[in-house]
């Protein structure tokens, strides 16, 4: 198979450390395909610079395709200033340099390029609601984390996104049981097959619009927990495609159960490393 992670990057700075890594939802995605041993790719405007150049180098040491993305002056890293208590990270404020910063933007080019995919990925931090209808004349799988934030959740922004995507992946942490399910349904609704919704320990559920699906967790001494839900979902969909996931092919709850596994297991060795995926530098 072949994925590809599009849109933001950044670099998480660990105020606490003085060391910062490369990571980025989608930046992560890519990284994580790879290390689950599937090819992969990553699109996205990388800014030339110390940061840019961080994230540039990573990815091609593992193996992640970046020969559309060369680093590009004038446009700026995102930091996101971290600090690490007890191997659990909490974001305390992120900025750009003094560049202009940018969103990317899909042009005929990209397509010709996505088209040799079998998943595309991006997520609400990539700043490219309005590009994902674009998406929608193609046949790949494609897959959207919104993370946790409400702004993700209106009504307005969903209707962007939702009916051209997949698999759609949300944060519950914020949410009670009675507003994950009528989130779940309307995104539903309004076209994406899939639903996840995560939940910290307590596990996560997928609903196909029929019936619920339960996850598992698989609990370790973390040495960070930088990138634990990116690493879970990106595993939870390789392995989803592994068992013969396509648009309109769900598998059976058998197939579904072994994602879940393999995205737990996945997640928790991720967790035993530091920053998003490795790669720290000081600052």
């Amino acid at each position: 198979m072949k994925l590809i992670g599009i849109g933001d990057n950044v670099v998480d700075r660990y105020v606490n450390k003085r060391i910062m890594f490369p990571g980025g939802n989608a930046v992560n995605f890519a990284v994580y395909a790879r290390q689950c041993g599937e090819e992969s790719a990553y699109l996205g405007l990388i800014a030339d610079e110390p940061e840019g150049r961080l994230i540039y180098d990573s990815l091609r040491e593992i193996g992640v395709d970046v020969s559309h993305s060369t680093p590009v002056k004038g446009l700026t890293t995102e930091r996101c200033d971290v600090t690490l208590i007890d191997g659990d990270r909490t974001f305390i404020g992120c900025e750009y340099g003094e560049g202009e910063w940018k969103p990317l933007r899909l042009e005929e080019e990209h397509f010709d390029y996505l088209k040799e995919f079998d998943l595309i990925h991006c997520g609400c931090y990539a700043d490219m609601a309005d590009e994902i209808k674009k998406l929608g004349e193609l046949d790949q799988v494609k897959t959207y984390d919104f993370s946790s934030e409400d702004e993700y959740r209106t009504d307005e922004y969903l209707k962007k996104v939702c009916p051209y995507i997949d698999i759609a992946l949300f944060s519950q942490e914020e949410m009670t049981d009675k507003q994950a399910e009528e989130l779940q349904r309307k995104v539903h609704d309004l076209g994406t097959e899939l639903v996840i919704l995560t939940n910290g320990s307590k596990g996560q559920k997928l609903w196909d619009g029929e019936r619920i699906y339960k996850g598992t967790v698989k609990m370790v001494d973390a040495v960070d927990t930088m990138g634990a839900g990116d690493s879970f979902f990106t595993a939870f969909v390789v392995q989803m495609m592994r068992e013969g996931y396509r648009r309109g092919n769900i598998p059976p709850a058998e197939s579904i159960q072994r994602a879940f596994e393999y995205a737990a297991d996945f997640s928790a060795q991720n967790c035993m490393k530091d920053g998003a995926f490795g790669y720290g530098v000081r600052y």
